[in-house]
């Protein structure tokens, strides 16, 4: 039997995640299909990854775009049920937390396919996150869990998984992280453009609802980013996300001391991470990658799923309030840069290929 493998994705970080996958199933001529259910709408948030990646176009692509969890999960659950019962894949791999995540996960295991989560078992035990539930659903209904580290391992067993089911595999964004970086040096003049000098800027991502969507909390995180500014006297630049970009408009927010500029594109904002002093974000994926490059992190958040990056020392969580972001941000601003990556050694998109092709054929 040929193994049929339907890849289901919708943002920009399972873009990322996902293409060492593609990548290494294009390589040996393996049956697959990108299915895109059209969560991140936009072209920069978008299209320019596949491009710059240089990964094969979506089969389908279900332009779902923005509304609510349940108007969004639903039109997602219609699109891939439709698609799948039509494609007949083997398997569906999903990656991370999102809202597509969940739907393709529902929609396939209710079909009787076989589930498997790349970015198994984290946790940040805070379930007022749409992210923190999506994770716990998706885990429950896979067949196959690539835990990227042996904490996540540790979780997923004691929550019930069977052993049999879970594979520590390393996480693909150190593959990413480690095949781009190289070309964003050569292609990506990024610095020179924005007037920028290497470790002479603050990096800043905000785009989390708990964050964005809450007026008191995104205030306190742009009075304490102000503050940075002031004291620092560098440049505090924010690719502003459409969701942050809107709620500042909502709630009549005109930031001071914030350099905003529209979103950019992968390798451009890989080599801005790679060449920060300090990055400051609410991203789960950027307290990785921030990691493996070896740029202190402070994240705007109270808990993490990705708490491998505190117990190494690469980041430490500033929660929203100002004068602690500022105590944060110093602390981060002194620590040395050796800490170790706790994600794998970059082959973590073999691995997971591997073990779809030994247990599925």
């Amino acid at each position: 039997m040929v193994m049929k493998v339907s890849i289901v994705l919708g943002t920009r970080p399972e873009i990322i995640k996902f293409s060492p996958i593609i990548c290494e199933c294009e390589r040996l001529g393996l049956d697959f299909f990108i299915l895109h259910t059209g969560q991140h709408y936009s072209y920069s948030m978008d299209r320019v990854f596949f491009e710059q990646l240089e990964l094969p176009e979506a089969k389908c692509n279900l332009d779902v775009g923005s509304g609510t969890h349940a108007e969004q999960t639903g039109k997602m659950l219609t699109g891939i049920e439709s698609v799948l019962v039509k494609e007949k894949p083997d398997i569906v791999l999903v990656e991370g937390d999102t809202n597509t995540v969940l739907a393709g996960a529902l929609a396939a295991v209710k079909l009787g396919i076989k589930v498997g989560h790349v970015e198994a078992g984290l946790r940040s035990y805070d379930r007022q996150m749409p992210e923190e539930i999506n994770r716990i659903l998706t885990d429950h209904c896979s067949e196959m869990l690539f835990a990227p580290t042996e904490k996540a391992k540790e979780i997923l067993l004691g929550e019930g998984i069977p052993p049999d089911k879970v594979f520590v595999t390393g996480n693909t964004i150190v593959d990413a992280v480690h095949r781009n970086l190289e070309m964003s040096d050569r292609k990506v003049p990024v610095l020179s453009r924005l007037g920028l000098k290497e470790a002479g800027y603050f990096l800043v991502t905000v785009h989390r609802q708990e964050n964005v969507d809450n007026e008191e909390r995104f205030r306190g995180i742009l009075k304490g980013l102000k503050v940075l500014k002031e004291r620092f006297r560098l440049p505090v630049l924010c690719p502003i996300h459409p969701r942050a970009k809107r709620q500042m408009e909502t709630f009549g927010i005109r930031p001071r001391g914030l350099r905003l500029i529209e979103p950019l594109d992968y390798l451009s904002f890989l080599y801005l991470e790679s060449k920060a002093r300090l990055v400051l974000t609410d991203s789960g994926g950027i307290q990785e990658e921030t990691c493996i490059l070896k740029i202190p992190c402070v994240t705007l958040r109270y808990n993490t799923e990705r708490s491998e990056t505190l117990e190494v020392g690469s980041n430490m969580l500033a929660g929203t309030d100002p004068d602690t972001i500022v105590e944060r941000t110093e602390h981060m601003l002194g620590v040395e840069k050796n800490w170790a990556n706790p994600f794998g050694d970059g082959k973590a998109g073999e691995r997971i290929v591997q073990i779809l092709k030994d247990r599925l054929g």
